[in-house]
C-alpha cells in the first residue's frame, strides 16, 4: 500500500503516460479516447493509494486494464464440446473466409460491374457460389438471417396484406433462442397460422383437410410450410408427413383450386447435401429433389460460415422475395457476402474438421497436450478422458458425437474463464514460442466434479493459448498469479513479480518447445503418464 500525505500530487500527467511508446502504439491501435480512459482509471487508482505512483506502474496498468480490440467482443476459446455454441456466435469462419473480410472492409465492387461502369447485382459472386453448390435450386437469394428468410417468404406468400393461411404441423411450432416462437413470427407477417395435427403425430391428411376447412371459411392457404424441430428430438408414437408427401397434398390442392401453392421447407442447420454421419439431418438438395417449392436455412450452421438466411428454389418465387420491399430491409452487408461466398468456394471451414476428426487423432492431440501441460507443471492433475460431443446450434438433435477431452479439477473452471490478460508487449518470447490469442478466455464444461476441456471444437493453432491458460489458470488458483497491477505495493516489488511470472512462463514454454520437437523426432515414443 502506498502511504504519504502528497501521494495525491505524485499521479502522473495524462501527457505523460500517453507520451509513453507502448500507450502511443495503443492509442494508434485502439483510438486516443478508450486509451484517456484507461489512463484516467489508473490515475485514480493512484489517488486511492492502490497503485504505485511510478510512471512505469501505472504504464503497465493502462497496458492491462486496456482490450485486445476496440470491440468489446472477445476470441475465446470453445472447449465444451458443443461445435456450433449459439453464445459463442455459433461457427467459426474459416481463414479463408476470414481474410475475404478483410479484404472487403474497405470499398469495394458489391454493386458495380467493373467491365462496363455500370451497376451490377448486389452479391452476385456469393449467390452464383450458392447457386454452385445447390443445382437442384433454380435460384437462390440470401438475407440476413434464417428466420428473416421464414418472416421474408411468408410476407410475401401469404401475409403482407394477402390475408392466406399458412398450413403448418402442430408438431413443429418450434421456440428458438431468447424467447422468440415460430407460430409468433409467422402472425407478425400478416398472415394467418393454421395449425395442423397433434404435438407427436400429423399426417399428410391432416394438411389436405386444412385447405378444406379454409375454404369454408371463405379463406385461402398461401403457403404450406414443413419446418425441421431443430432444436429437440420427439420419439415413441409420432409421425410427420415427409416433404413428397405434402408436394403431392399442394399439387392435388392446386388442381382443384387452379391456383398453386408453395410449399417452403426449413431445414435449419444448413446442410446443403447430404451427409453420410449425420443421416437424419434434413438438407436442401434432397428437399428440391422431392418436391419443395422453397428451401430456407441458416449459413451459420452446419455450412460453417457468417450469420446469413438463405433461400433456394423456384425461379418465380425466389424472383418475388427478392423484388418484395420487405426484402431490402433485409439485405445482406457486404461483409457477409464475402464471407459466405469464401466458404462455398474456399477450404471446408472448420465445423467441418471438427465434425470429421477421428477419434484417434482427438486423443493423440490430448495425450500430447496433458504431457506438455505436465511438463510445465509435474503436480497439475491433468487427464485424458473420453467425452461427448455435440452439433449444437440448432443441429442434429440428439446426435452424440464421441470425443476425447482433457480433465481438470473442477475449480479451473472459473479462472479459465476469466483469465488474467498477459501484456503482449512483455509476452513476446512466449507470443513466438506458443501462438494463438494469448490470454483468451476458454469455456468449459463440468461434469462429474471435473472441469473438461473437449478438443473437438479446439482449432489446432489453439492448443497453445489453450494451455498457457491453463499454466495461468494453476498459477491463479495456487495464489501464484501475481502481477496483477491493480494490487499495491512498492514499484521495486510489482516489477519483480511481473518478471518473475513471466520467467517462469518463458521457461516453461522453451520446456515444451523442447518436448515437442523430441516427439517430432521420435513420433510414438512418448506416452503420457497416467492415462
Amino acid at each position: 500500500m502506498v502511504t504519504g500525505p502528497d501521494v495525491r500530487r505524485q499521479v502522473p500527467r495524462t501527457d505523460a503516460v500517453l507520451g509513453s511508446p507502448a500507450v502511443a502504439a495503443a492509442a494508434t491501435r485502439l483510438g486516443r479516447p478508450l486509451v484517456r480512459a484507461a489512463v484516467a482509471r489508473a490515475q485514480q487508482r493512484v489517488r486511492e493509494q492502490t497503485l504505485s505512483p511510478d510512471l512505469e506502474a501505472v504504464v503497465a496498468s493502462v497496458l492491462a486494464d486496456l482490450p485486445p480490440t476496440a470491440s468489446s467482443l472477445r476470441p475465446v476459446i470453445n472447449a465444451t464440446g458443443v461445435l456450433l455454441h449459439t453464445n459463442l456466435g455459433r461457427a467459426p469462419l474459416s481463414q479463408a473466409a476470414v481474410q475475404a473480410v478483410v479484404d472487403a472492409a474497405g470499398t469495394t465492387d458489391v454493386e458495380l460491374d467493373l467491365a462496363t461502369g455500370r451497376r451490377a447485382r448486389r452479391g452476385r459472386g456469393a449467390t452464383a457460389a450458392l447457386a454452385a453448390a445447390v443445382p437442384d435450386a433454380e435460384a437462390v437469394h440470401v438475407v440476413n438471417n434464417g428466420a428473416a428468410a421464414l418472416v421474408l417468404a411468408a410476407t410475401a406468400l401469404a401475409g403482407g396484406g394477402l390475408g392466406r393461411d399458412v398450413v403448418m404441423s402442430r408438431g413443429e411450432m418450434v421456440e428458438v433462442g431468447d424467447g422468440f416462437r415460430l407460430h409468433e413470427l409467422i402472425a407478425s407477417t400478416g398472415a394467418r397460422l393454421r395449425e395442423v395435427g397433434t404435438t407427436n403425430r400429423t399426417t399428410a391428411a391432416d394438411v389436405a383437410a386444412a385447405f378444406g376447412a379454409a375454404e369454408c371459411e371463405g379463406r385461402r392457404v398461401g403457403l404450406v410450410m414443413k419446418v425441421h424441430p431443430s432444436n429437440f428430438r420427439v420419439e415413441g408414437f409420432t409421425a410427420a408427413p415427409s416433404t413428397a408427401d405434402l408436394a403431392r397434398v399442394c399439387a392435388a390442392a392446386a388442381a382443384v383450386t387452379g391456383e398453386p401453392v408453395p410449399l417452403l421447407v426449413d431445414t435449419g442447420s444448413g446442410l446443403l447435401a447430404p451427409r453420410r454421419d449425420l443421416p437424419d439431418e434434413p438438407d436442401a438438395a434432397t428437399a428440391l429433389r422431392a418436391g419443395a417449392d422453397l428451401v430456407t436455412a441458416s449459413g451459420d450452421k452446419l455450412l460453417g460460415g457468417p450469420q446469413a438466411g438463405l433461400v433456394l428454389g423456384r425461379a418465380d418465387l425466389v424472383e418475388r422475395l427478392r423484388r418484395h420491399p420487405l426484402a431490402r430491409a433485409l439485405r445482406v452487408d457486404k461483409l457477409t457476402l464475402a464471407a459466405l461466398e469464401a466458404t462455398l468456394t474456399g477450404p471446408p471451414p472448420p465445423v467441418v474438421g471438427a465434425l470429421e476428426a477421428g477419434l484417434d487423432h482427438l486423443r493423440e492431440r490430448a495425450r500430447h497436450c496433458a504431457a506438455v501441460m505436465r511438463m510445465a507443471d509435474p503436480d497439475l492433475d491433468v487427464h485424458v478422458v473420453d467425452s461427448e460431443a455435440v452439433v449444437g446450434g440448432g443441429g442434429a438433435p440428439g446426435v452424440v458425437l464421441p470425443s476425447v477431452a482433457l480433465s481438470l479439477p473442477e475449480a479451473f473452471a472459473e479462472p479459465l474463464r476469466h483469465p488474467r490478460r498477459a501484456v503482449l508487449s512483455e509476452l513476446g518470447p512466449i507470443a513466438v514460442l506458443d501462438p494463438g490469442p494469448v490470454g483468451a478466455p476458454v469455456l468449459t464444461r463440468v461434469e462429474g466434479g471435473r472441469c473438461l476441456l473437449d478438443l473437438r471444437a479446439v482449432a489446432r493453432d489453439d492448443e497453445g493459448a489453450l494451455r498457457l491458460a491453463v499454466r495461468l489458470a494453476a498459477r491463479a488458483l495456487a495464489g501464484g498469479d501475481v502481477g496483477e497491477h491493480s494490487r499495491g505495493g512498492s514499484r521495486a516489488d510489482l516489477l519483480d513479480s511481473e518478471r518473475r511470472l513471466y520467467r517462469d512462463l518463458h521457461d516453461d514454454l522453451v520446456r515444451q518447445v523442447r518436448y515437442e520437437a523430441a516427439v517430432e523426432a521420435n513420433p510414438g515414443g512418448f506416452v503420457c503418464p497416467g492415462d
